[in-house]
């Protein structure tokens, strides 16, 4: 295209460009199609059609510069149905996997996703899948985000996942995951971390080592943790949302420091002992206080946000007093500690 102007060069490059991505490769193609075979051609993929490109199917996404597939989003089909097929895994530029609100797909993680060295973002979640969280998981690199919540699965959470450098979101809440927390999980993860393991039946102690995280939003409610979880405060600590309610953590509270921009705090129903710090009352984004069902003892802090919380915050627990509870007793006058 010698001598072609400027706006001619553009142009021609801008069609070679939508070409490229219109094209469909034969790879991925293939894949797609093996994937609709196995699922036993459900109405969700009606637009897949031999006419059209796969690039322009409906839960498809291509890369506007190679055409090849790098997301597939699968979400709210409750009829659709089977194991999750082991072609997603000849999807191998695939960037994006997401299979949401899908209650009928059963069966375990299938190996070969394995394949799947660009993956970021991977989501199974609502669905029926069963097994255990697969141990190639920490193969996958590229992963930044891992979301296997309100399925069946069984087991262990494995340590691989530790090994992942990029990975600062997890969440396998609403599951039937048993054993011990790794020790190092997400301990290589970037600033603001994600962690998501409530409703699980998670036991042992809460990793030391997440003193070192740099967590956003920690939630371990409704497990059978036991012992220390002050690894997860200190007041210079980035966390906002923190839930370890329900479980049977034991430790004192009156030296803890509450992370300054904690916006929701919930360690009911635990048996931590001590005394609420003053300091909760300093916390100014703090909507959301929940201590109660322990063994504390000790006035509860008064001033500050103190009067967002009701008598419900701190009920049922050994000797807490003051507003909103019963007035502390006055020691009379010479009482000797």
């Amino acid at each position: 295209m010698a001598g072609a102007s400027p706006l001619l060069l553009l142009s021609f490059l801008l069609l070679v460009s939508m070409a490229v991505a219109d094209q469909c490769h034969d790879d991925d193609h293939a894949a797609l199609v093996a994937i609709d075979t196995a699922m036993g051609s459900p109405y969700h993929f009606a637009s897949w059609t031999p006419d059209s490109a796969c690039c322009d199917w409906y839960d498809v996404d291509c890369d506007a510069d190679t055409g090849r597939v790098i997301g597939l989003r699968v979400y709210q089909d409750t009829n659709m149905s089977g194991a999750i097929p082991d072609a997603i895994g000849n999807l191998t530029f695939l960037e994006t996997l997401t299979l949401h609100h899908l209650p009928a797909i059963s069966g375990a993680i299938p190996d070969s996703l394995a394949t799947l060295s660009n993956l970021s973002e991977l989501t199974i979640s609502y669905t029926g899948v069963s097994g255990p969280v697969p141990s190639f998981l920490g193969m996958l690199t590229a992963l930044t985000l891992l979301d296997l919540s309100y399925n069946s699965l069984t087991g262990a959470i494995p340590p691989s996942l530790a090994d992942l450098l990029s990975l600062s979101s997890i969440n396998l809440r609403r599951n039937s995951l048993s054993g011990a927390i790794p020790s190092l999980l997400l301990s290589k993860s970037p600033d603001g971390a994600y962690l998501q393991l409530s409703h699980n039946n998670l036991s042992g102690a809460i990793p030391t080592e997440f003193a070192a995280v740099n967590f956003s939003y920690v939630d371990l409610s409704r497990n059978a943790l036991s012992g220390d979880a002050t690894s997860l405060f200190g007041a210079e600590k980035a966390i906002q949302h923190l839930d370890v309610s329900r479980n049977a953590l034991n430790f004192d509270l009156s030296a803890v420091e509450f992370p300054e921009q904690l916006t929701y705090a919930d360690l009911s129903h635990n048996a931590i002992h001590g005394s609420i710090p003053a300091q909760v009352a300093t916390l100014a984004g703090l909507q959301q206080f929940n201590v109660s069902f322990n063994r504390l003892c000790g006035a509860v802090p008064t001033g500050g946000n103190m009067s967002r919380f009701d008598r419900y915050s701190y009920l049922h627990n050994k000797c807490l007093c003051g507003t909103p509870l019963t007035a502390c007793r006055q020691r009379p006058v010479g009482y000797l500690h």
